[in-house]
Protein backbone atom coordinates (compact mmCIF):
# COMPACT_ATOMS: atom_id res chain seq x y z
CA UNK A 1 0.00 0.00 0.00
CA UNK A 2 3.23 2.85 1.11
CA UNK A 3 4.65 2.25 -2.75
CA UNK A 4 0.78 2.51 -4.31
CA UNK A 5 0.79 5.65 -2.31
CA UNK A 6 4.31 7.02 -3.02
CA UNK A 7 3.99 5.86 -7.14
CA UNK A 8 0.44 8.21 -7.30
CA UNK A 9 1.90 11.07 -5.43
CA UNK A 10 5.00 11.06 -7.11
CA UNK A 11 2.50 10.71 -10.43
CA UNK A 12 0.40 13.95 -9.10
CA UNK A 13 3.54 15.65 -8.97
CA UNK A 14 4.79 15.10 -12.48
CA UNK A 15 1.17 15.83 -14.16
CA UNK A 16 1.03 19.63 -11.53
CA UNK A 17 4.42 20.12 -13.18
CA UNK A 18 2.92 19.41 -17.09
CA UNK A 19 -0.52 21.26 -16.36
CA UNK A 20 1.69 24.31 -15.35
CA UNK A 21 3.61 24.30 -18.12
CA UNK A 22 1.41 24.11 -20.34
CA UNK A 23 -0.84 27.11 -19.38
CA UNK A 24 2.35 28.87 -18.98
CA UNK A 25 3.13 28.74 -22.44
CA UNK A 26 -0.42 28.85 -23.59
CA UNK A 27 -1.38 31.87 -21.46
CA UNK A 28 1.28 33.91 -21.21
CA UNK A 29 4.43 32.98 -23.58
CA UNK A 30 2.66 32.41 -26.50
CA UNK A 31 0.42 35.64 -26.69
CA UNK A 32 3.22 37.86 -25.17
CA UNK A 33 5.25 37.00 -28.45
CA UNK A 34 3.08 39.90 -29.92
CA UNK A 35 4.21 42.23 -28.44
CA UNK A 36 3.33 45.20 -26.10
CA UNK A 37 0.70 46.26 -28.11
CA UNK A 38 -1.71 43.17 -27.54
CA UNK A 39 -3.46 44.07 -24.31
CA UNK A 40 -3.59 40.08 -24.11
CA UNK A 41 -0.09 39.70 -23.78
CA UNK A 42 2.03 38.66 -20.64
CA UNK A 43 4.32 41.67 -21.90
CA UNK A 44 1.11 44.22 -21.86
CA UNK A 45 0.78 43.83 -18.48
CA UNK A 46 2.73 45.95 -16.16
CA UNK A 47 3.01 43.62 -13.12
CA UNK A 48 3.64 40.54 -14.59
CA UNK A 49 6.50 42.47 -17.00
CA UNK A 50 8.39 43.54 -13.64
CA UNK A 51 7.98 39.91 -12.48
CA UNK A 52 8.85 37.90 -15.06
CA UNK A 53 10.20 39.57 -18.20
CA UNK A 54 13.14 41.06 -16.44
CA UNK A 55 14.14 37.73 -14.91
CA UNK A 56 16.29 36.05 -17.99
CA UNK A 57 14.97 33.15 -20.17
CA UNK A 58 11.55 31.50 -19.81
CA UNK A 59 12.62 28.42 -17.45
CA UNK A 60 13.21 31.06 -15.48
CA UNK A 61 10.39 32.75 -15.73
CA UNK A 62 8.66 29.67 -15.28
CA UNK A 63 10.04 28.59 -12.23
CA UNK A 64 9.70 31.91 -10.92
CA UNK A 65 6.23 31.76 -11.47
CA UNK A 66 5.60 28.09 -10.35
CA UNK A 67 7.60 29.36 -6.80
CA UNK A 68 5.00 32.28 -6.41
CA UNK A 69 2.00 29.70 -7.22
CA UNK A 70 3.40 27.08 -4.85
CA UNK A 71 4.31 29.50 -1.86
CA UNK A 72 1.91 32.24 -1.92
CA UNK A 73 -0.81 31.23 -4.10
CA UNK A 74 0.27 33.98 -6.05
CA UNK A 75 -1.31 34.29 -10.03
CA UNK A 76 -1.21 37.88 -11.18
CA UNK A 77 -3.62 40.11 -11.15
CA UNK A 78 -6.63 40.91 -13.83
CA UNK A 79 -5.78 43.08 -16.69
CA UNK A 80 -9.06 44.80 -16.44
CA UNK A 81 -9.51 45.76 -12.67
CA UNK A 82 -6.09 45.04 -11.55
CA UNK A 83 -7.54 42.61 -8.79
CA UNK A 84 -5.75 39.68 -7.45
CA UNK A 85 -6.98 36.55 -9.37
CA UNK A 86 -6.52 34.36 -6.41
CA UNK A 87 -9.08 37.16 -4.85
CA UNK A 88 -11.49 36.66 -7.74
CA UNK A 89 -11.41 32.89 -7.48
CA UNK A 90 -11.70 33.02 -3.44
CA UNK A 91 -14.75 34.22 -4.64
CA UNK A 92 -16.36 32.13 -7.19
CA UNK A 93 -15.04 28.87 -6.14
CA UNK A 94 -17.80 28.52 -3.43
CA UNK A 95 -20.72 29.04 -5.61
CA UNK A 96 -19.35 26.33 -8.06
CA UNK A 97 -18.39 24.43 -5.53
CA UNK A 98 -22.16 24.69 -3.46
CA UNK A 99 -23.89 23.84 -7.38
CA UNK A 100 -21.15 20.46 -7.88
CA UNK A 101 -22.08 19.20 -4.36
CA UNK A 102 -25.45 19.87 -4.66
CA UNK A 103 -25.84 18.76 -8.23
CA UNK A 104 -23.80 15.64 -7.24
CA UNK A 105 -26.31 14.55 -4.44
CA UNK A 106 -29.09 15.17 -6.48
CA UNK A 107 -28.21 13.09 -9.77
CA UNK A 108 -26.95 10.15 -7.35
CA UNK A 109 -30.54 10.06 -5.47
CA UNK A 110 -31.87 9.63 -9.37
CA UNK A 111 -29.48 7.56 -11.09
CA UNK A 112 -29.00 4.79 -8.01
CA UNK A 113 -32.71 3.93 -7.59
CA UNK A 114 -33.83 4.35 -10.75
CA UNK A 115 -30.86 2.43 -12.29
CA UNK A 116 -31.27 -0.39 -9.48
CA UNK A 117 -35.03 -0.88 -9.91
CA UNK A 118 -34.71 -0.80 -13.92
CA UNK A 119 -32.29 -3.55 -13.59
CA UNK A 120 -34.94 -5.92 -11.66
CA UNK A 121 -37.79 -5.53 -13.44
CA UNK A 122 -36.04 -4.76 -17.29
CA UNK A 123 -38.33 -4.11 -20.01
CA UNK A 124 -40.63 -3.28 -17.97
CA UNK A 125 -43.09 -0.01 -18.33
CA UNK A 126 -40.74 1.16 -14.87
CA UNK A 127 -37.23 0.28 -17.58
CA UNK A 128 -38.66 1.94 -20.40
CA UNK A 129 -40.07 4.67 -18.98
CA UNK A 130 -36.76 5.26 -17.06
CA UNK A 131 -34.55 4.81 -20.84
CA UNK A 132 -37.05 7.64 -22.26
CA UNK A 133 -35.93 9.69 -19.42
CA UNK A 134 -31.93 8.70 -20.18
CA UNK A 135 -32.37 9.61 -23.77
CA UNK A 136 -34.19 12.83 -23.11
CA UNK A 137 -31.45 13.91 -20.61
CA UNK A 138 -27.97 12.99 -22.92
CA UNK A 139 -29.96 15.12 -25.70
CA UNK A 140 -31.01 18.09 -23.73
CA UNK A 141 -28.31 20.67 -23.68
CA UNK A 142 -28.23 22.36 -20.10
CA UNK A 143 -29.37 25.83 -21.10
CA UNK A 144 -32.09 24.24 -22.65
CA UNK A 145 -32.87 22.27 -19.74
CA UNK A 146 -32.17 25.53 -17.34
CA UNK A 147 -34.56 27.89 -19.60
CA UNK A 148 -37.57 25.24 -19.23
CA UNK A 149 -36.70 24.73 -15.67
CA UNK A 150 -36.90 28.45 -15.23
CA UNK A 151 -40.23 29.08 -17.61
CA UNK A 152 -42.03 26.14 -15.77
CA UNK A 153 -40.98 26.47 -12.31
CA UNK A 154 -40.08 29.86 -11.90
CA UNK A 155 -42.30 32.33 -14.47
CA UNK A 156 -45.51 29.28 -15.17
CA UNK A 157 -45.87 28.28 -11.70
CA UNK A 158 -43.56 31.27 -9.90
CA UNK A 159 -42.76 28.51 -6.42
CA UNK A 160 -38.67 28.93 -7.32
CA UNK A 161 -36.13 31.92 -7.95
CA UNK A 162 -34.78 31.86 -11.88
CA UNK A 163 -31.40 33.88 -10.92
CA UNK A 164 -29.37 35.09 -7.99
CA UNK A 165 -26.93 33.69 -5.55
CA UNK A 166 -27.37 34.30 -1.97
CA UNK A 167 -23.89 33.42 0.34
CA UNK A 168 -24.79 31.09 3.11
CA UNK A 169 -21.90 32.43 5.32
CA UNK A 170 -21.88 36.01 4.52
CA UNK A 171 -25.37 37.48 3.93
CA UNK A 172 -26.04 40.54 2.41
CA UNK A 173 -29.46 42.08 3.91
CA UNK A 174 -32.20 39.48 3.82
CA UNK A 175 -30.39 37.51 0.98
CA UNK A 176 -28.35 35.27 2.74
CA UNK A 177 -28.61 32.01 5.20
CA UNK A 178 -28.79 28.54 4.83
CA UNK A 179 -32.39 28.69 4.06
CA UNK A 180 -32.11 31.45 0.89
CA UNK A 181 -29.00 29.68 0.10
CA UNK A 182 -30.82 26.75 -0.44
CA UNK A 183 -33.94 28.11 -1.95
CA UNK A 184 -32.04 29.97 -4.75
CA UNK A 185 -29.79 27.00 -5.83
CA UNK A 186 -32.93 24.16 -6.00
CA UNK A 187 -33.33 25.02 -10.08
CA UNK A 188 -29.76 24.51 -10.93
CA UNK A 189 -29.04 21.50 -8.54
CA UNK A 190 -32.17 19.91 -10.51
CA UNK A 191 -31.11 21.11 -13.56
CA UNK A 192 -27.25 19.64 -12.95
CA UNK A 193 -28.78 16.49 -11.38
CA UNK A 194 -30.95 15.31 -13.99
CA UNK A 195 -28.14 16.52 -16.29
CA UNK A 196 -25.95 13.99 -15.30
CA UNK A 197 -28.53 11.23 -13.92
CA UNK A 198 -28.63 9.88 -17.24
CA UNK A 199 -25.21 8.21 -17.70
CA UNK A 200 -24.95 6.80 -14.38
CA UNK A 201 -28.48 5.34 -14.60
CA UNK A 202 -27.03 3.59 -17.74
CA UNK A 203 -24.27 2.64 -15.93
CA UNK A 204 -25.55 1.58 -12.84
CA UNK A 205 -27.86 -0.49 -14.87
CA UNK A 206 -25.73 -2.35 -16.48
CA UNK A 207 -23.40 -2.98 -13.25
CA UNK A 208 -26.79 -4.30 -11.55
CA UNK A 209 -27.56 -6.57 -14.43
CA UNK A 210 -24.28 -8.22 -14.75
CA UNK A 211 -23.95 -8.76 -10.65
CA UNK A 212 -27.51 -10.47 -10.84
CA UNK A 213 -25.95 -13.09 -13.46
CA UNK A 214 -23.35 -14.15 -10.57
CA UNK A 215 -22.94 -17.32 -8.38
CA UNK A 216 -23.01 -15.32 -5.72
CA UNK A 217 -26.58 -13.79 -6.21
CA UNK A 218 -27.69 -17.20 -7.42
CA UNK A 219 -26.08 -19.00 -4.13
CA UNK A 220 -27.66 -16.08 -1.87
CA UNK A 221 -31.19 -16.14 -3.63
CA UNK A 222 -31.22 -19.91 -2.92
CA UNK A 223 -30.60 -20.03 1.06
CA UNK A 224 -33.77 -18.31 1.34
CA UNK A 225 -32.43 -14.65 1.60
CA UNK A 226 -34.94 -12.02 0.60
CA UNK A 227 -34.27 -9.20 -1.89
CA UNK A 228 -33.54 -6.47 0.18
CA UNK A 229 -30.90 -8.16 1.83
CA UNK A 230 -29.60 -9.65 -1.88
CA UNK A 231 -29.27 -5.57 -2.74
CA UNK A 232 -27.65 -4.59 0.18
CA UNK A 233 -25.09 -6.63 0.90
CA UNK A 234 -24.31 -7.95 -2.77
CA UNK A 235 -25.53 -5.93 -5.23
CA UNK A 236 -24.64 -2.43 -3.56
CA UNK A 237 -21.22 -3.25 -3.13
CA UNK A 238 -20.40 -3.95 -6.40
CA UNK A 239 -22.24 -0.66 -7.86
CA UNK A 240 -20.92 1.64 -5.20
CA UNK A 241 -17.05 0.94 -6.68
CA UNK A 242 -17.82 2.12 -10.04
CA UNK A 243 -19.58 4.95 -8.90
CA UNK A 244 -16.95 6.47 -6.97
CA UNK A 245 -14.26 5.65 -9.85
CA UNK A 246 -16.58 7.57 -12.22
CA UNK A 247 -17.09 10.31 -10.05
CA UNK A 248 -13.07 11.29 -9.91
CA UNK A 249 -12.97 10.39 -13.97
CA UNK A 250 -15.96 12.55 -15.01
CA UNK A 251 -15.48 15.63 -13.04
CA UNK A 252 -13.69 17.21 -15.80
CA UNK A 253 -16.68 16.79 -17.95
CA UNK A 254 -19.26 17.65 -15.36
CA UNK A 255 -17.26 21.03 -14.95
CA UNK A 256 -17.62 21.96 -18.59
CA UNK A 257 -21.47 22.12 -18.02
CA UNK A 258 -21.13 24.39 -15.08
CA UNK A 259 -20.54 27.02 -17.39
CA UNK A 260 -23.76 27.00 -19.07
CA UNK A 261 -25.69 26.22 -16.06
CA UNK A 262 -24.02 29.16 -14.19
CA UNK A 263 -24.83 31.64 -17.53
CA UNK A 264 -28.54 30.52 -17.66
CA UNK A 265 -28.92 31.06 -13.35
CA UNK A 266 -26.70 34.27 -12.88
CA UNK A 267 -24.67 32.40 -10.43
CA UNK A 268 -21.07 34.28 -10.04
CA UNK A 269 -19.16 30.87 -9.99
CA UNK A 270 -16.38 29.63 -11.95
CA UNK A 271 -17.88 28.91 -14.97
CA UNK A 272 -19.62 32.84 -15.60
CA UNK A 273 -16.01 33.95 -14.37
CA UNK A 274 -14.71 32.07 -17.05
CA UNK A 275 -16.84 33.25 -19.71
CA UNK A 276 -16.57 36.46 -18.82
CA UNK A 277 -12.45 36.73 -18.83
CA UNK A 278 -12.80 34.94 -22.45
CA UNK A 279 -14.74 37.95 -23.57
CA UNK A 280 -12.45 40.27 -22.01
CA UNK A 281 -9.64 38.95 -23.07
CA UNK A 282 -8.40 38.35 -19.02
CA UNK A 283 -5.79 36.08 -19.68
CA UNK A 284 -4.54 35.92 -16.12
CA UNK A 285 -7.98 35.35 -14.80
CA UNK A 286 -8.42 32.45 -17.46
CA UNK A 287 -5.26 31.27 -16.48
CA UNK A 288 -5.97 31.04 -12.77
CA UNK A 289 -9.47 29.62 -13.50
CA UNK A 290 -8.11 26.79 -15.74
CA UNK A 291 -5.55 25.61 -13.42
CA UNK A 292 -7.49 26.03 -10.40
CA UNK A 293 -10.16 23.41 -11.66
CA UNK A 294 -7.71 21.16 -13.12
CA UNK A 295 -5.46 20.92 -10.05
CA UNK A 296 -9.06 20.20 -8.37
CA UNK A 297 -9.67 17.28 -11.12
CA UNK A 298 -6.35 15.99 -10.25
CA UNK A 299 -6.63 16.20 -6.57
CA UNK A 300 -10.32 14.54 -6.67
CA UNK A 301 -8.73 11.66 -8.82
CA UNK A 302 -5.98 11.28 -6.70
CA UNK A 303 -8.01 10.69 -3.56
CA UNK A 304 -10.69 8.21 -5.76
CA UNK A 305 -7.88 6.34 -6.78
CA UNK A 306 -6.74 5.82 -3.26
CA UNK A 307 -9.73 5.37 -1.66
CA UNK A 308 -10.46 2.36 -4.23
CA UNK A 309 -7.30 1.05 -2.97
CA UNK A 310 -8.94 0.42 0.13
CA UNK A 311 -11.59 -0.43 -1.30
CA UNK A 312 -10.35 -3.09 -3.72
CA UNK A 313 -7.08 -5.32 -3.18
CA UNK A 314 -6.67 -5.82 -6.81
CA UNK A 315 -5.12 -2.08 -7.24
CA UNK A 316 -2.74 -2.64 -4.39
CA UNK A 317 -1.40 -5.91 -5.84
CA UNK A 318 -1.02 -5.20 -9.56
CA UNK A 319 -0.28 -1.58 -9.06
CA UNK A 320 -3.11 -0.14 -11.90
CA UNK A 321 -5.23 2.33 -11.52
CA UNK A 322 -8.68 2.31 -10.60
CA UNK A 323 -10.10 3.27 -14.12
CA UNK A 324 -8.13 -0.05 -15.19
CA UNK A 325 -10.19 -2.08 -12.93
CA UNK A 326 -13.53 -0.47 -14.30
CA UNK A 327 -12.79 -1.13 -17.95
CA UNK A 328 -12.26 -5.33 -16.73
CA UNK A 329 -15.85 -4.72 -15.05
CA UNK A 330 -17.19 -3.77 -18.07
CA UNK A 331 -15.48 -5.41 -20.94
CA UNK A 332 -13.88 -8.81 -19.68
CA UNK A 333 -11.53 -8.80 -22.36
CA UNK A 334 -9.63 -5.68 -21.62
CA UNK A 335 -7.52 -7.77 -19.09
CA UNK A 336 -3.95 -8.15 -19.46
CA UNK A 337 -2.87 -11.57 -20.49
CA UNK A 338 -0.83 -13.48 -17.28
CA UNK A 339 1.52 -16.21 -18.36
CA UNK A 340 1.78 -18.76 -15.97
CA UNK A 341 5.04 -20.39 -15.83
CA UNK A 342 5.08 -24.15 -16.00
CA UNK A 343 6.42 -25.14 -12.14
Amino acid sequence: MTRFVIARLLSFVAVFFAITLSVFVCFFVLPAQDGPRERGGLAGNIFVQDTYWQHGSMPRQYARWVWNLVTRGDLGHSYVNREAVTDRLRRGAPVTLSLVVGGMIVWLLIAVPLGILSAFWPRSLLDRGSMIFVLICLSAHPVWLSLMAGYLLGYRWPIMPTSGYCDMVNPVGACGGPVQWAYHLVLPWLVFGLFNAALYTLMIRATVLEALGEDYVRTARAKGASEVRVVRAHVLRNVMLPIVTMLGMNIGIVLGGVVFIESAFGLPGLGAMFRTSLLQRDLPVTAGIVLFITIGVMVLNLLVDLLYAVLDPRIRARRVSSADVVAETIDPRARPVELQLPA
